[in-house]
């Protein structure tokens, strides 16, 4: 049997935020300690000590998580805030695990995390999962999300994001227990006695005719068909009527991201300024010699993409009543959507009633489950579902 609790706060102290936080799970539990906790936080807090006065409150420093751009349940959503998820289990194990210098060595960083792993040698539980929260800043998420999965011959199943700073784009931290890094990854193992339920969709379907990415640097895509990026941008800025304005790009950004095809669709990356020679630098690596279109999408297609994911996520529980569930989306998403973006979190708390949800915008989502559009995605909503 499994036990949750969803907590969110507002206050703007760091060590007040903490306690009360802590405090809210702990009394659900009637006095006792939680045996994991995930939080999510504005960039506003003092990360080392909310979750400090969490760890004291709460009565564990089995904690993961990381800073955000927008931090939700299902009774509420905002920015400045910090949402928790306490979790109490017979049916489940977790450890918390850190790989540090991502940008260096993504390889290095996925064998430091999967060291904290108790199931990848053997496992007295058949079910093998992990949240997993790193510095998309820092960048190689894809790769890193490849070497993860190789480090645990292929037996886990991934899903998380990369850490937010509300929208800034500047510096991002996951969190270990009483403390905060950058350039890191984090993740909660969860070992089962049932399985998790994941599911990933976006909504998004292809507006431009293909283009051959003839051109990339990692992040930077440099040229289209052969000419620079920016011109095929802006070719198709004129074709579809829209505005583009080369000074404030990311309007039109959000509303056009670039899908990468790929044989199990298309995954997202969302452009987010104009680089030196037209090129285009974007949120997420995009492969040289990779056909893309720019993509459309509205607020249906948002809400009935949240919708999939979640209904996906509960198929796979087998049967099994949710207990609770974690729920990423981009921040584009969120800035795209603006007030919609409420009907997308209600669309995933009408399915998953009476369970709950915690969760948090990021810089790109992850995902890593059979029968799912696997990997590093944007504009994608991720769903995982815990059984009771």
């Amino acid at each position: 049997m499994t036990q949750t609790t969803i907590a969110l706060t507002q206050a703007s102290d760091s060590a007040a935020a903490g306690n009360e936080l802590g405090r809210s799970l702990r009394d659900a539990f009637g006095g006792s300690a939680p045996d994991a906790v995930v939080v999510f936080a504005s960039a506003r807090h003092d990360y080392d000590v909310l979750l400090a006065a969490l760890a004291e409150s709460a009565g564990t420093q089995c904690i993961a998580g990381s800073s955000s751009a927008g931090e939700f349940t299902d009774q509420g959503r905002g920015e400045g805030q910090v949402s928790a998820l306490g979790i109490r289990s017979r049916d489940m194990q977790f450890a918390v695990g850190l790989g540090q210098g991502v940008s260096s060595n993504p390889v290095e960083a996925a064998r430091q995390v999967t060291e904290a792993f108790r199931g990848i040698s053997k496992s007295p539980l058949p079910y093998r999962s992990a949240l997993v929260m790193t510095d998309a800043l820092a960048g190689h998420t894809d790769a890193l999300v490849e070497d993860l999965t190789l480090r645990t011959g292929g037996e886990y199943r991934f899903f998380g994001g990369g850490a937010g700073d509300d929208g800034r784009f500047q510096t991002t931290h996951v969190f270990v227990g009483t403390k905060s890094y950058t350039n890191a990854v984090c993740a909660l193992e969860i070992l089962s006695a049932k399985p998790l339920g994941i599911g990933v969709a976006h909504g998004w379907e292809p507006a431009s005719e293909p283009m051959r990415v003839t051109e990339a640097n990692g992040t930077q895509l440099l040229g289209l068909n052969g000419a620079p990026a920016l011109e095929a941008i802006e070719a198709y800025a004129r074709q579809s009527n829209q505005g583009f304005d080369a000074a404030d790009p990311l309007p039109f950004f959000l509303h056009n991201v670039i899908g990468i095809r790929s044989p199990e669709g298309f995954r997202l990356r969302v452009p987010l300024a104009i680089g030196e020679n037209g090129s285009i630098a974007c949120a997420a690596a995009i492969p040289e010699g990779s056909v893309v279109h720019i993509m459309k999408a509205n607020a249906q297609s948002a809400i009935q993409a949240a919708r999939q994911a979640t209904e996906s996520a509960l198929h796979a529980l087998a049967g099994h009543k949710p207990a609770a569930a974690f729920v990423f989306d981009c921040v584009a998403t969120r800035l795209r959507l603006g007030r919609a973006f409420e009907d997308e979190l209600q669309a995933c708390a009408d399915l998953l009633k009476p369970a709950g949800f915690v969760g948090c915008n990021t810089y790109g989502q992850i995902a890593r489950a059979e029968g799912q559009f696997s990997g590093f995605h944007n504009c994608t909503a991720v769903v995982c579902v815990l059984p009771e």
